[in-house]
């Protein structure tokens, strides 16, 4: 038999066996593979608009539905030099409650790019996470507000942290993607601790402010070291100014978990409110209808 006709046999067996190398090696490398989110080819073609998940590559199943993180870029306090941080642990707990019920995450900050974590801010039981590639990767690259098409989301979650005091509250475009998930999507506007402050200015369409006649926790100034050199750069006040916008405050003496739930606004007090707060936030997904085939919902 000539030669030819005896390799091409092998030949064939060769070219299947590497072709299924090469498959196998793509699926193992799974979320590593996963690109940030301000990779363009992550995003709608002749749009900014957010579609995937920062980097969370195993987030980016067809069809998921997703929660969008709200976190602060301020590294200081105010005008000052003193540090400030995200609360890291606010971000963990939230995330593993989201990501178990089968939630994506991703992430948005007023500046985009990475967030500030001081260690003071990482409980000793989240500090293994830091090296976790499916937080950090998003937390490295959080989107801007520009990035966020806010149709895709059934809830924000506002984090707290120090920083949280600062230049969330009054940025424009992330009210206008709050309000767009509560109005328009009707779906839930949640915050922990600090990050209560990031909701104090949000309207309804109407110009009423969201937290009218609503139970709101969150940090109170109470609970806060008056005297300390942070304090003093504060902007506004928690409890004082959520009651001044017409909402309910209530908070607890003490650490322990505390939250508020009115309607699809939720808000937990503390650090340790993380994670039931996300839980809340969850049980009322579950009984929400599906934004697609539903109106606008006001309440």
């Amino acid at each position: 038999m000539p030669l030819h006709r005896l390799l091409k046999p092998l030949l064939i067996l060769l070219l299947y066996a590497w072709q299924g190398g090469i498959s196998d090696a793509a699926a193992s490398a799974g979320p590593a593979m996963g690109r940030s989110s301000t990779d363009p080819s992550t995003q709608q073609a002749g749009s900014n608009h957010l579609v995937a998940s920062n980097g969370l590559g195993d987030t980016n199943r067809a069809g998921q539905q997703r929660i969008l993180f709200i976190l602060a870029s301020s590294k200081v306090h105010g005008s000052s030099s003193i540090p400030a941080s995200i609360s890291f642990g606010e971000v963990v707990h939230a995330w593993d409650t989201f990501q178990a019920a089968g939630y994506a995450v991703d992430f948005v900050t007023p500046d985009g790019g990475d967030v500030p974590i001081l260690d003071p801010y990482v409980g000793k039981e989240v500090e293994s996470r830091l090296q976790d590639e499916r937080v950090m990767r998003g937390l490295r690259n959080t989107a801007t507000p520009a990035q966020i098409d806010p149709g895709l989301y059934r809830a924000v979650y506002y984090v707290g942290g120090s920083n949280a005091m600062y230049g969330v509250a009054e940025n424009r475009a992330l009210q206008d993607i709050a309000m767009h998930v509560y109005e328009r999507n009707g779906g839930v506007v949640s915050a922990v601790c600090h990050g209560t402050a990031g909701i104090v200015n949000l309207k309804l369409t109407g110009g009423q402010s969201l937290l009218a006649g609503k139970r709101i926790t969150g940090y109170p100034e109470e609970h806060e070291d008056r005297d300390a050199a942070y304090f003093k750069e504060f902007p506004f006040l928690i409890r004082q100014t959520v009651q001044a916008r017409g909402g309910l405050f209530h908070a607890v003496d003490g650490y322990a978990p505390y939250i508020e739930v009115d309607g699809r606004v939720m808000t937990g007090q503390n650090y340790a409110s993380a994670a039931p707060l996300a839980a809340a936030v969850v049980d009322a997904l579950r009984k929400l209808p599906n934004p697609q085939t539903s109106p606008a919902r006001r309440d």
